[in-house]
């Protein structure tokens, strides 16, 4: 995913960090923002920036944003622009979109229009939303001073089936594994029907199992994480 075209429309405070951290993954970003100064800004951080008004097809196809992997609609200060926006990149047939919602009645217009994700505007929101474009395998994402995070995401493929010792976290990668995440399938007593239960296995042992199924919370710094993703799926 380190080579996919993402559009981030609305340069805000959100849209800034995510097409930032974005273009440090090795994305390649188009940044697109109505208003002027933002644009300019933005010129020293994102390698393409673009003043339009993204409620403009005809704008929008002129960039040949059809062609994008990922569209993200970041506006925060008009939702009408979001809606607009956001069927635009319907209509022009854009293959994955991202909106925005700063409330529960947002999120409900953008659900009803299928809209395929909905993006909060919780501080962490949009470098999670960035690793995850990146990494699609990491489900969460905790930041950390000096360039250290906590990150939960599926076992890889390669070291799936693997014990911990065999795994080379610490010696290959300078990871620590904090602890794994196992789903299993209970009866509810109530219903009499199965569910899926999600449960820690505390400090994980040398000789602890890592299954395809697991999901592993690993702390580290975030180029040896992603090494680590990118290496053994």
């Amino acid at each position: 995913m380190r080579n996919s075209k993402i559009a981030v429309i609305g340069l805000g405070q959100m849209g800034m960090a995510l097409a930032v951290q974005l273009s440090e993954y090795g994305a390649e970003v188009i940044g697109i923002d109505h208003n002027l100064t933002v644009v300019e800004a933005a010129k020293d951080k994102i390698a393409y920036v673009v003043n339009m008004d993204s409620t403009d097809q005809n704008a929008l196809l002129s960039q040949n944003i059809e062609e994008v992997d990922t569209a993200v609609v970041t506006i925060g200060e008009n939702f009408e622009n979001v809606v607009l926006t956001t069927v635009i990149l319907q209509e022009i047939g854009v293959k994955h979109i991202i909106s925005r919602a700063t409330n529960k009645h947002q999120q409900l217009i953008l659900e009803k229009m299928g809209v395929h994700e909905i993006l909060n505007p919780e501080a962490n929101e949009g470098k999670l939303l960035a690793h995850r474009l990146i990494h699609p395998s990491i489900k969460k994402f905790f930041p950390l001073p000096d360039e250290y995070e906590i990150v939960e995401i599926d076992t890889p493929k390669r070291v799936a089936n693997m014990m911990l010792k065999d795994m080379g976290l610490r010696e290959r990668y300078n990871l620590n594994l904090i602890t794994i995440k196992s789903c299993f399938e209970t009866l509810d007593p109530v219903t009499g029907k199965t569910k899926q239960e999600e449960h820690i296995t505390g400090v994980p042992k040398a000789d602890s199992v890592i299954k395809g199924s697991d999901k592993i919370v690993i702390m580290g710094k975030k180029g040896d994480v992603n090494r680590f993703i990118e290496v053994n799926s």
